[in-house]
């Protein structure tokens, strides 16, 4: 990170809207919604029942097929949405959310 860019995040993040399934840790009931951005390692998702830092995600992208990742909520704005830092991805759907930003990023430069 340098000086004159306060983003801290590792990847770019676009503005993109993805169906998500949010599953905390030890719930059999997902709760879905769509992600505001998007990128390689997380995401952001806007919703008014809000997670505490630290919850641990079971999330499902729907994407081409779905995309599976366990993930760890970051930011909390409560009432407003979520910050979410992907823990753990297979490297193929690591691979579909990859072709999916990638396309993504084409199409907006157009």
């Amino acid at each position: 990170m340098s000086p004159d860019n306060p983003d801290r995040r590792q990847h770019p993040r676009l503005k993109v809207s993805v169906p998500i399934e949010l599953r905390p840790e030890g719930s059999e009931f997902p709760i879905r919604g769509a992600t505001s951005d998007l990128s390689i390692s997380g995401c952001y998702v806007e919703m008014t029942f809000t997670f505490p830092v630290g919850t641990v995600l079971e999330i499902s992208l729907q994407l081409e097929g779905p995309v599976l990742a366990l993930a760890t909520v970051v930011t909390c704005d409560t009432q407003v949405g979520n910050g979410i830092r992907f823990t753990k991805i297979l490297p193929e759907d690591q691979e579909l959310l990859r072709a999916h930003l990638d396309a993504a990023e084409k199409s907006k430069e157009h």
